[in-house]
């Protein structure tokens, strides 16, 4: 069977769901972020970010049967789709996903496989792997050699911490809303902040900071050291993601911290080199943007090999790292992130895609339908479409 269409359009999740505020906005607390330098930019990660929508791929065969795929940044990734690999993949076989993922690297080579070209990689990636599972009538984490863990461990990633607690989750992470131009008084209040939550989830219940992107390596080593006596199992995405010189150097540095990062690395040369040198000891792709579950997959191969953990960014907030975590043995761990849920409001009502499996007790156990177990139609995607 062949690829009959290949298309991405914009998708609004608000048109097909009741749209909740993001818990910064709630809370009045902005993450902090690469642009920290800059005084206009400062506690505005939101603000400063691309204003590109959502994207949605469909992968269509010969049969009409099609595979869904999700991604962000709309504006060149469409133009990337759909007046690039469409016309290059159109009349390849459906299940070779190998041949289709090797083909959108090298056709992109030229202007650069990596960044944004990586999350359109990504969107006809999952439809196909989707399509795949459908037409083959398994779960994607079938087609991976099944699965390999009972159910998943997941953590919350947000501020509500009581509220995480009450949905059962056994590890949280807080978002770090300190930089170094915060100077030494940013340091003590980051220590005030992880104390407090470290004093509200007791010891039992695991604890890390995100930090995305917003340090450098001399503010990174002092955070870590005054944060010592809170057993963080992990500190992440504390350096620009190309400054691989100056992971080098935390990790000399803070032999001791447990290290991670990798949410803003595409495909999976970067994973390699970080193995090579053993820069972190937690890689993070998220799979929508990495280049798709093909590059997962290569990713989660490198760390098993070097002894690494993978724990994909925001992999519990749709199927398609559900579906990772659930069939590799060396990821372990899965996150929500994206907000979790305000107090109050069931995780189920913060899921986009329909037929998502939600987190309870703090674990989860992905869809066993074809594919991802996404339950859309055209009907649905018309609604969302912009």
């Amino acid at each position: 069977m062949k690829i009959k269409n290949v298309q991405a359009f914009e998708i609004d999740f608000s048109r097909v769901k009741k749209k909740i505020q993001a818990p910064y906005v709630r809370q009045g607390l902005e993450p902090a972020g690469p642009m920290a330098p800059y005084a206009d930019a400062k506690g505005q990660r939101s603000r400063v970010g691309a204003r590109w929508k959502n994207v949605a791929c469909i992968v269509e065969a010969d049969d009409g049967s099609f595979g869904v795929g999700l991604t962000h940044n709309s504006g060149p990734v469409l133009a990337i789709i759909n007046d690039h690999f469409r016309a290059q993949l159109v009349g390849e076989p459906v299940l070779a996903t190998e041949k289709c993922f090797d083909m959108m690297g090298r056709m992109s080579a030229a202007y650069g496989s990596h960044g944004l070209t990586s999350f359109a990689i990504s969107a006809v990636d999952l439809a196909l792997w989707d399509l795949k599972g459908k037409l083959l009538q398994r779960p994607v984490y079938e087609l991976l050699g099944g699965p390999q863990k009972e159910r998943i461990f997941c953590y919350a990633t947000g501020f509500d911490l009581e509220w995480y607690l009450e949905l059962g989750f056994g590890a949280v992470k807080l978002p770090m809303p300190y930089s170094p131009q915060d100077g030494i008084d940013g340091l003590y209040r980051a220590e005030e902040m992880v104390a407090g939550a470290r004093e509200k989830i007791g010891n039992e219940v695991e604890l890390m900071l995100d930090c995305w992107m917003a340090l450098d390596v001399e503010y990174m080593v002092r955070l870590a050291e005054i944060l010592a006596p809170y057993r963080l199992r992990w500190i992440e995405d504390f350096l620009l993601p190309d400054d691989l010189t100056g992971f080098a150097a935390v990790r000399q540095r803070l032999p001791g911290q447990g290290l991670a990062t990798g949410e803003h690395w595409y495909l999976a040369r970067p994973f390699f080199a970080a193995a090579e040198q053993r820069l972190v000891d937690i890689f993070q792709p998220d799979l929508r943007w990495v280049g798709g579950l093909s590059a997962a997959l290569r990713i989660c191969h490198i760390a098993e090999a070097a002894g690494l953990d993978v724990v994909p960014h925001g992999g519990m907030n749709d199927p398609y790292g559900q579906h990772l975590v659930c069939a590799m043995p060396a990821a372990g761990w899965g996150e929500r992130s994206g907000g979790v849920s305000p107090p109050g409001v069931p995780l189920a009502d913060v899921v986009d895609l329909p037929g998502t499996a939600v987190i309870e007790d703090g674990y989860l156990v992905p869809s066993d339908a074809p594919g991802f177990g996404i339950e859309v139609d055209r009907a649905w995607l018309e609604k969302a479409a912009l």
